[in-house]
């Protein structure tokens, strides 16, 4: 017989801590936000006076941006807490580099290249227009002060400088920072060169952003200090980190970019309370609107989830009937604990019920599957957590069989 029992219905919830569904965040990256992509703004394009006027999605209902793309991301669990026009292929310009800063730590946690290990600055690295460090042509610079150039300064001749050091030239490093993406799952992102420089079939989306610095993050924490220094001093001239976050001290990462077809960007981290937000915006009229668009929507983060706490590992949740065992009924308990990141206010909003197959014949193991709970979540999404027998139930003996069916 199929049982199922609504444990919780809009009102108060079990208690719970410490768990995230990993893998149903993943899926929900991949399924449910996985829009075909749209084609870059074209070059000379202005993003400014494009900007859909459509806002972007949240749990929480929609939220108005400046941005033209945008993509928050909690780190723990994850799960997209506001998109707007996420997955659509955008000019990502110096946003480029963390590909660039992903491949190098890399290299240097595989050993094949050293802090200390000094590259020689060619023509090309030393002619490279746009934002640099300064690197002086026929010098030989260490890669720690290049990757400090290149996270801090959003140095393009830092960037060729560490390209021809790891890969012998730009294009051949280009195609590691492609192959990279796709081993990633970066649907939406392909390369053209090392820095960002605008270039045909150069491009990113604004979720592979965000979600390239919540790797950079997880997989390089040893080197993920270098996005938070606010200056770097090199060839006697100091530069300030361009990210207004990092400088203010609302994040302790991660990189922002500027073209003409992309118009502003940033992509930003920061850690409170034991909760970490991941921010990628583009599409920005003015470096000041991206400062201030940028701090609005990560404390907007903080202020409108919580680590909601659903279900305990061991908790019982149904006396389950047993058939022809030495107790009659027999404890089902929750396998795992179960915590996500839900809207303020998700009590009203989420509904748990257990389904399991009654009664339950003895003999049974503590541990032993039994059921599941359905976690329905504010939004629609749809969670399952395992249910397991409590304990042990042996089975009756004969005579306790044939004195049960008596009593029947």
């Amino acid at each position: 017989m199929h049982t199922r029992r609504f444990l919780l219905a809009g009102g108060a919830a079990l208690a719970s801590t410490g768990y995230s569904l990993n893998a149903f965040a993943r899926k929900a990256r991949t399924g449910a936000h996985a829009h075909p992509a749209t084609p870059a703004a074209p070059a000379g394009a202005s993003a400014a006076a494009t900007v859909p006027e459509a806002p972007a999605m949240t749990p929480v209902g929609p939220v108005d941006t400046v941005a033209r793309w945008a993509c928050i991301l909690d780190y723990n669990s994850g799960a997209t807490l506001l998109e707007k026009a996420a997955d659509e292929r955008m000019p990502p310009s110096s946003l480029t580099k963390m590909m660039t800063a992903y491949v190098t730590f890399g290299m240097l946690k595989s050993g094949r290249l050293k802090l200390d290990q000094a590259l020689p600055v060619s023509e090309k690295a030393w002619r490279m227009q746009g934002s640099r460090m300064f690197v002086p042509l026929g010098q030989s610079i260490p890669v720690q002060d290049l990757i400090q150039g290149m996270v801090i300064q959003s140095g393009n001749d830092a960037c060729i400088v560490l390209a021809e050091g790891i890969s012998g030239s730009e294009e051949q490093f280009v195609a590691v920072m492609n192959d990279t993406a796709g081993k990633l799952g970066l649907s939406n992102s392909h390369f053209m060169n090392a820095t960002g420089w605008p270039a045909e079939n150069h491009y990113m989306s604004a979720r592979d952003v965000a979600y390239l610095a919540l790797r950079l993050i997880h997989d390089f924490p040893e080197y993920y200090h270098y996005f938070s220094e606010k200056e770097f001093f090199f060839n006697k001239i100091r530069q300030e980190n361009r990210n207004a976050l990092v400088v203010k001290g609302l994040a302790d990462g991660l990189k922002t970019g500027h073209t003409d077809a992309g118009g502003f960007g940033l992509c930003a981290s920061s850690e409170r309370e034991g909760r970490r937000v991941i921010l990628a915006l583009n599409g920005m009229p003015t470096s000041n609107v991206r400062a201030r668009e940028s701090e609005r929507l990560m404390g907007w983060s903080f202020a409108n989830f919580e680590a909601a706490k659903i279900l305990n590992k061991g908790e019982v949740v149904e006396q389950a009937p047993v058939w022809m065992g030495q107790s009659q009924t027999v404890p089902l308990v929750v396998a795992q604990d179960f915590t996500m990141l839900l809207p303020h206010g998700w009590r009203n909003s989420t509904h748990v019920s257990l389904d399991y197959q009654g009664p339950l014949a003895a003999p049974l193991k503590a541990g032993q599957p039994a059921g599941q709970l359905t976690v329905l979540l504010p939004g629609g999404r749809q969670a399952l957590v395992p249910v397991v027998v409590g304990q042990d139930v042996p089975a009756l003996g004969v005579l306790g069989r044939a004195a049960r069916r008596l009593h029947l």
